[in-house]
């Protein structure tokens, strides 16, 4: 199994040890051939058979491209702070098992979908509003917390972040148009440490947006307990749609929570790579 590994060193606050992840997979019998994350937008190179990734959300969707545009299955090793995909995808997080599992020629494939907005491309979600807040507050605080950075920053953005005027388009097709709390485009629809919209398919060939209208700020209380189950798109008063194309128009400046990356998105049209990505999964 010839191995194309492309680790970021700078993921869970730089505890990603590319040498030791090498050392594992080739004692699991791959020939691993390291590659920059930031090479990955050109041909891999010759005979790879699989793409690792070695980081954590904001990478997978990088590297999902890479191996699409290879043909190849990608795995993951999630060496991040909340490693959202792998969690959704109920991949082993255990590096020793990841390794396994990545270097493992038998192991199954599963389809899933890939977003794109612009040129970047996304795993599980791009949020608008009290997330995109959220992350900005978490990210100090992710050396010394973990993944319960996510926490605290959410808890600031529900006591002190603004609303956000937004319209909402699903394949042309006005969905929504008003002040939200929050808005939501997904592909697993993980985000945020442990949140997930719910209701999101894998292999429908659409993308999902959710939206939380503006309101009562004792209403987020509610909304944060449905989005930590799992639940948010099945509320009554949430307006949950899938299209192959999602556009949102917002105040020039606002920021997407993208995969855990903090982007303006100018235009936020989202849509999905063709053909997708096969992920090893046990």
């Amino acid at each position: 199994m010839i191995i194309a590994l492309a680790a970021n060193r700078l993921s869970g606050s730089g505890r990603t040890d590319a040498d030791h992840i090498q050392r594992l997979l080739t004692g699991h019998g791959a020939e691993v051939t390291p590659v920059e994350l930031e090479e990955l937008d050109k041909p891999l190179p010759e005979g790879v058979e699989r793409v690792v990734v070695a980081g954590g959300d904001g990478s997978i969707g990088v590297a999902a491209r890479a191996a699409n545009a290879a043909g190849v299955p990608l795995a993951v090793l999630p060496t991040g702070t909340a490693n959202d995909f792998a969690n959704a995808a109920d991949l082993p997080v255990a590096l020793e098992a990841a390794c396994r599992l990545a270097a493992d020629p038998d192991a199954r494939l599963r389809h899933h979908e890939v977003g794109l907005v612009g040129d970047r491309p996304f795993v599980n979600a791009a949020a608008a509003g009290l997330s995109a807040v959220a992350s900005r507050v978490a990210k100090p605080h992710k050396a010394r917390l973990g993944a319960l950075a996510y926490a605290v920053g959410a808890i600031r953005a529900g006591v002190s972040a603004p609303h956000i005027a937004c319209t909402v388009r699903c394949d042309g097709e006005p969905v929504f148009a008003g002040d939200a709390w929050q808005v939501v485009v997904a592909v697993t629809g993980a985000f945020g440490g442990g949140s997930n919209i719910g209701g999101t398919r894998r292999d429908d060939n659409r993308l999902d947006v959710a939206v939380v209208p503006a309101g009562s700020r004792l209403k987020l209380v509610r909304t944060g307990y449905h989005m930590r189950r799992g639940k948010l798109s099945h509320q009554e008063d949430v307006p949950h749609h899938r299209g192959q194309v999602i556009e949102i128009d917002l105040t020039a400046g606002t920021e997407f929570n993208v995969d855990g990356d903090l982007r303006v998105l100018d235009p936020a049209r989202f849509t999905l790579l063709e053909g997708g990505v096969d992920v090893v999964v046990p």
